[in-house]
């Protein structure tokens, strides 16, 4: 099968590792609609391509991935309303996890910034190799928003979730998400990718029936202790969060469409700085 061409991605093959390049550097990766749409689309592709025994998921220039394009979504003259709402986040979701529920093994290479849905995006692999200086975070609460993925309970414990979570921290270092067993290996930053490419091959070569078989025993032990069901329960939650167009969001939705992206940033890191 012909490597596939997207808008947002950059695609190769090379001896059984899809290499799998986010492709926004100027916007730091930020997902827009095309982005989430090309994920989609490929990570069906890899399901069927015989030539690929493990994907690597990366992204190109600063940064893996700040989460979903905040500017798009708030560029919209219209606000979506509770069926417009599911619609959307039951898309991001199964983009989300489609690198956890692919049969084939997953690893992302994560640097720079690694926050909100991007780090959602990085957990969801299988393995997550990070640079020394990533930071990492979820920081939806801060301006009214809710957790579009809510994998990091079932990864760490109770207690570090929720602490992520409420206070909507994004400047975890990548040796805490390390201690909080949220990533797997902390290497030098300009190693990354090497890293992770190394172990991606290793991967390769193991036979395909034993891998795919294994990952779906353990991904089947998380769902009888009730994962899939627990993040439908939190889907909906995100939908109803989601249409109730908060005070906060409706807030940096306004300085954001008036003073920039910038200035809504630093009006809602403003009120944690005190």
């Amino acid at each position: 099968m012909s490597e596939p061409c997207f808008e947002t991605l950059d695609i190769s093959v090379e001896r059984g590792v899809c290499l799998i390049t986010l492709s926004r550097p100027e916007k730091l990766n930020a997902m827009n609609h095309q982005m989430i749409k090309d994920l989609r689309q490929v990570q069906l592709w890899v399901e069927e391509a015989p030539e690929v025994k493990a994907i690597l998921l990366s992204g190109a220039g600063r940064s893996f991935c700040v989460g979903f394009d905040l500017q798009e979504a708030d560029a919209a003259t219209d606000i979506p309303g509770v069926k417009e709402n599911r619609k959307i986040l039951e898309e991001d979701f199964a983009m989300l996890m489609g690198f956890w529920n692919c049969s084939k093994p997953t690893i992302s290479a994560v640097f720079g910034h690694c926050l909100a849905g991007g780090m959602e995006l990085g957990l969801s692999c299988d393995l997550t190799i990070a640079g020394e200086n990533t930071r990492f975070g979820e920081p939806e609460l801060r301006f009214g928003v809710g957790i579009g993925c809510m994998l990091m309970p079932w990864l760490t414990g109770p207690k570090q979730a929720k602490e992520i979570y409420f206070l909507g921290d994004d400047r975890i270092s990548a040796a805490d998400a390390l201690s909080m067993g949220l990533i797997n290996r902390v290497v030098p930053d300009g190693q990354v990718l090497d890293s992770a490419m190394a172990m991606a091959q290793k991967l390769a070569v193991i036979d395909e029936d034993a891998m795919r078989m294994t990952k779906m025993a353990m991904n089947r032990s998380y769902e009888i202790m009730g994962m899939r069901d627990a993040m439908q329960v939190a889907l909906d939650i995100d939908v109803e969060i989601a249409s109730l167009d908060t005070p906060d969001r409706r807030k940096f939705r306004e300085i954001s469409v008036q003073e920039g992206l910038k200035a809504a940033l630093a009006w809602r890191n403003s009120r944690f700085d005190q």
